[in-house]
């Protein structure tokens, strides 16, 4: 691999120079190593030694997890007006494990992850475990290095991946009529170059109005807005204090904020707690941490967990039994992380994880 390293670096794009040779303090020194780590898949000789292996599957674990961030932006703010379900398809339709060999050929980096094999002669299996183990650590490799809107670029550019393409159009779905989305009129227009960077989103702030369902506004104003909202502001400490350039955009904040992600942000503080530890033994712990039963309690201890309206059908089935309500209270912890990356940004969803919820009081179970 240190032979092909110039050739994947030009592939995707990156000087030739020795990333070591670029100024001090900046995490793009350690492009190459990253790279050459990324192509150190389980099958190869390399990856033998125990160092290689684990750091390999480190990046692997986080790229998983930057990917399925990257899309849920992008998707959500160029088709507005489609639920969670056909934009998963979409997602899968892209980067699904049998999509992926292709695009690593689109790029030709296929000679550099099957050196010595034909790819298209490979099993189906075999090929697909090991290109899905380099395209997830290359990426995470590329968002240690460069941040977000580098990924997007590889994404977009490097391996030519077409959100319109045939191959990837969700099934086909009964549309609501009545659909009144402000951001409307994004459908299908934005491009991965719209896309703003990381703690910068109500420069556009596309990605918030595009998760208002239609028809908020008729809800504003109800007894549960009055009584609840206010005490559930206050134990997450909102609104939070921010010196934005523009007075304006403070005051949007706050607006956005009365209108009312965890996997990333988990997957990063793993690998720094952890600095030794292999990518499989974190991705356990990651689960394990996020588990739908956790959540839950996690709401409980804030007290939080009584402001969530059941409807009259299932108030006392769920009265009676806990593990009826996993799902729900997974949605609401899910969806109050989603409201404060949309509105302040991944440095409050590291807030409420780990000094508000407090997420690794909870100690997962022991391998």
């Amino acid at each position: 691999m240190e032979r092909h390293l110039m050739e994947a670096k030009q592939a995707l794009g990156y000087p030739l120079e020795p990333s070591a040779a670029l100024p001090d303090g900046g995490p793009a020194r350690e492009l190459d190593t990253l790279l050459y780590l990324a192509f150190q898949h389980p099958a190869c000789e390399r990856s033998r030694a125990r160092h290689v292996r684990f750091a390999h599957s480190r990046l692997f674990f986080l790229g998983q997890y930057v990917l399925e961030l990257a899309f849920a932006e992008y998707f959500l703010q160029r088709y507005p007006r489609e639920s969670p379900a056909p934009i998963r398809e979409r997602v899968f339709g892209l980067i699904g494990k049998r999509s992926l060999p292709r695009w690593i050929r689109a790029a030709t980096l296929h000679n550099l992850v099957f050196p010595y094999d034909d790819m298209d002669k490979l099993p189906r299996k075999e090929r697909e475990s090991t290109v899905k183990s380099v395209f997830w650590a290359l990426f995470g490799a590329i968002y240690l290095c460069f941040g977000m809107p580098e990924v997007y670029r590889v994404l977009f550019e490097v391996f030519g991946m077409d959100p319109d393409a045939e191959d990837c159009q969700p099934k086909l779905r009964r549309q609501l009529e009545d659909i009144d989305h402000v951001s409307a009129e994004f459908e299908g227009k934005i491009s991965w170059q719209d896309m703003p960077p990381a703690d910068a989103l109500f420069a556009h702030p596309r990605l918030f109005r595009a998760c208002v369902p239609p028809g908020m506004h008729r809800f504003r104003g109800n007894l549960w807005d009055y009584d609840c909202r206010p005490q559930i502001m206050q134990v997450l400490g909102y609104p939070l204090e921010m010196t934005d350039r523009i007075p304006e955009i403070t005051k949007a904040r706050n607006i956005e904020l009365d209108l009312g992600l965890q996997d990333l942000v988990m997957a990063e503080r793993l690998l720094m707690k952890h600095l030794d530890a292999p990518g499989f033994w974190l991705q356990n712990r990651h689960r394990r941490f996020l588990m739908n039963k956790f959540c839950g309690r996690y709401l409980r201890a804030k007290n939080l967990h009584r402001f969530i309206i059941y409807s009259e059908k299932v108030q006392d089935i769920y009265q009676r039994s806990y593990r009826l309500k996993y799902p729900v209270t997974t949605a609401v912890q899910q969806a109050l992380h989603g409201l404060s990356y949309a509105v302040y940004g991944k440095r409050d969803v590291r807030r409420l994880m780990f000094e508000v919820f407090d997420f690794e009081q909870t100690q997962p179970e022991a391998m």
